[in-house]
């Protein structure tokens, strides 16, 4: 049998993790080992628990803020993937999570239809990111520099969207594009990238920092 997905759960609120709690163990492939009230104790699980994911609080109280705990967090705990969970819809905040390392951003309004598939995806070292959000994101790039490997604007474009969890149907209609013209976007992203997997693609749009005005 698949082992379950080790989850360490940090929420300030008692009745937040309850739930979030309640949610994470009716699912047979998720095994909740801990839980923590501030950044200080979810550091403390992160080290002793070694999970497989993290579900953390954006605004939780402690020495640093949670952001700067992800470098720590990482450190470590190497394998821990992290999935932010806030209240907050402002997409600055979604793109300084993803460039200190989380690999999930999940508003707490939408927890109860969103955040089982944010642990899931951030597990398997994919990207999620509400997907209303992720749109904004995606739709609103800064075009400061060209874009890098010789992409074209489009296929930033559709790359940017891969790296934020979209599936070929879904960046289709995010640009009103057919699926099929979506695939041969992404045939050409590989080709001149050298890389096939969407593990591989997340991972250049972070280093080559494609997110960070997308």
């Amino acid at each position: 049998m698949v082992p379950p997905i080790r989850i360490v759960l940090a929420d300030d609120h008692g009745v937040v993790r309850a739930g979030l709690r309640l949610l994470l163990d009716a699912d047979a492939g998720f095994e909740v080992v801990a839980e923590a009230a501030d950044v200080d104790g979810a550091l403390r699980a992160v080290l002793g628990y070694k999970p497989d994911v993290l579900v953390l609080d954006l605004n939780m109280p402690g020495a640093q803020t949670s952001l700067e705990a992800l470098p720590a967090i990482a450190e470590r705990s190497a394998e821990t993937k992290t999935v932010i969970l806030t209240m907050q819809e402002d997409p600055e905040y979604a793109r300084r999570a993803l460039r200190a390392g989380a690999l999930g951003y999940v508003l707490k309004d939408a927890a109860d239809t969103e955040l089982v598939e944010a642990v899931r995806r951030a597990a398997e070292g994919g990207i999620y990111l509400n997907p209303a959000l992720g749109a904004r994101l995606a739709m609103t790039p800064e075009h400061s520099a060209s874009p890098p490997d010789n992409l074209s604007d489009r296929e930033a474009e559709v790359l940017t969207l891969i790296a934020l969890g979209n599936t070929n149907a879904e960046i289709g209609e995010q640009l009103f594009l057919s699926v099929r013209t979506v695939e041969t976007h992404r045939a050409h992203i590989q080709q001149k990238l050298g890389r096939s997997t969407r593990a591989d693609l997340v991972r250049y749009a972070l280093d080559h920092d494609l997110l960070k005005g997308a």
